[in-house]
């Protein structure tokens, strides 16, 4: 194995870019034991100083050793390699894209939020066996321009929620009590626009953009129901009751949904189907990187406060953890992942190559000063250890003659080049603060753009 030691200016402390060898391949078959996923993880580190020096993966060397030194090199060799291990021991195997989804407008109304919009409520059917998987996506549309760039992300309590208009239907799947305005796990009146902060329609609809969303609880419960509920058990085989250790978990279920939702909007005239950024925060955040990663059709990538499993570095092992991780939501990530709890060291790849997945495209990663669980600095650092590749492609990557050593200021977002990073005062959230990034960067790269930067 080779190692090449270097300065982060950041801290001062040195990390190696580790550039891994045949032995790791070792890893692919799942021979690791996967006891320590169920042992209470430790005390979680929030004390940069306690940070121990780290080993990554370096996103430009295969994993037999050949340096990548061509964009084709990486296009055939080096992305087919990193994709195959981030499914099979990260996210796990979805089903390939069906060849013809089914969808209808079951409603549509002219003169939204004020006159400002198209907008229409659209049942797109994922499954009809065993039991009807149906997710309702709401598209609202700027009337001023068409057709219109989307930003298309899923949400956390339903679509009445991110407005206040009453004549959305009320979503009619189980939602966590912990939402306003649930009553036993059903939304009631008092629920709608609840959530409608983190989605600021007017404002994105005024910079000319569209908007859909739709209820990640549609595609796969936020629960460990023991993948008896949602879309996995469409997919069983006969006999099967459970995904393989290497097929889809939860998240992945729901960046399979994103896609199938990209699928209608395609379909649909009045939006530019070519140009639509997938969004998600938190656990959609890392939702919304697999989304990028695995369906290049998508034109953006936006991580709002992913954290772990997301933007930020498993081997930093600050905040949020793989073991943990894996021990609270163990339905999250496919079942392989468990085998990585307290190992992180032993994966093959770390989170800055699942950014160089989505390269040459634009990706946006955001954090907050205060979610120190979603690790800022690790979700910058991912950022800037999949600068080379972006470079490689012929992009300017984070911008300049080459990427930054330190993070950004609070509040000073950096948008030089197609992967962008800030960092803003406040907590674990999605707020317009956030947004307004997104759409300065959906400006630069969607908006009358080619497909691809």
């Amino acid at each position: 194995m080779r190692n090449c030691m270097q300065p982060l200016s950041s801290d001062g402390k040195l990390f190696r870019v580790f550039r891994p060898c045949a032995v790791i391949l070792a890893l692919l078959g799942g021979g690791l034991d996967a006891g320590s996923a169920f042992a209470a993880p430790p005390a979680a580190n929030q004390d940069e100083s306690k940070v121990r020096p780290y080993t990554l993966p370096d996103a430009l060397v295969c994993l037999n050793g050949t340096p990548v030194r061509t964009a084709q090199d990486w296009t055939d060799i080096r992305r087919p390699e990193l994709l195959k291990s981030f499914t099979e021991l990260m996210f796990g195997k979805a089903p390939p894209a069906p060849q013809k989804v089914d969808w209808r407008v079951v409603s549509e109304k002219k003169d939204a939020l004020g006159g400002l919009a198209i907008r229409k409520e659209i049942e797109v059917v994922l499954a009809d066996q065993p039991k009807p998987v149906v997710m309702t996506m709401l598209l609202y549309i700027p009337r001023s321009q068409a057709p219109a760039p989307v930003f298309w992300g899923l949400n956390f309590r339903g679509n009445h929620a991110i407005t206040a208009e009453p004549d959305v239907a009320l979503n009619p799947n189980w939602i966590t009590d912990k939402a306003i305005g649930v009553v036993n796990h059903r939304a009631t009146d008092e629920a709608r626009g609840t959530n409608a902060r983190r989605w600021p329609l007017e404002d994105i609809l005024r910079r000319g953009y569209a908007v859909a969303t739709a209820y990640y609880g549609d595609i796969d419960p936020d629960f460990d129901d023991g993948f008896q509920n949602g879309i996995h058990p469409a997919f069983y085989r006969e006999g099967q009751t459970a995904p393989a250790p290497d097929e889809w978990g939860t998240i992945a279920a729901w960046a399979w949904g994103l896609s199938r939702g990209l699928d209608v909007l395609e379909q649909e005239p009045l939006v530019d189907a070519r140009h639509v950024a997938v969004l998600g925060h938190s656990r959609l955040g890392k939702t919304a990187l697999w989304a990028g990663a695995s369906d290049p059709r998508f034109a953006m990538v936006i991580s709002n406060d992913s954290g772990c499993g997301g933007a930020s570095l498993s081997r930093r092992n600050f905040g949020e953890s793989i073991a943990r991780l894996n021990k609270t939501f163990p339905y999250w990530m496919c079942g392989n992942f468990k085998q990585f709890s307290d190992r992180e060291t032993e994966l093959p790849f770390d989170q800055h190559e699942l950014i160089a997945l989505i390269a040459p495209r634009p990706v946006c990663i955001g954090s907050a000063e205060q979610d120190l669980w979603a690790d800022p600095k690790g979700e910058f650092l991912s950022g800037r250890y999949a600068d080379p590749v972006y470079r490689l492609l012929g992009t300017t990557g984070m911008g300049g003659k080459a990427p930054p050593e330190e993070m950004p200021a609070v509040g000073h977002p950096l948008i030089a080049g197609p992967i962008s990073y800030h960092i803003r005062a406040g907590k674990h959230d999605l707020i317009l603060e956030d947004w307004e990034v997104y759409l300065d960067m959906g400006d630069r790269y969607l908006k009358n753009k080619p497909a691809n930067p």
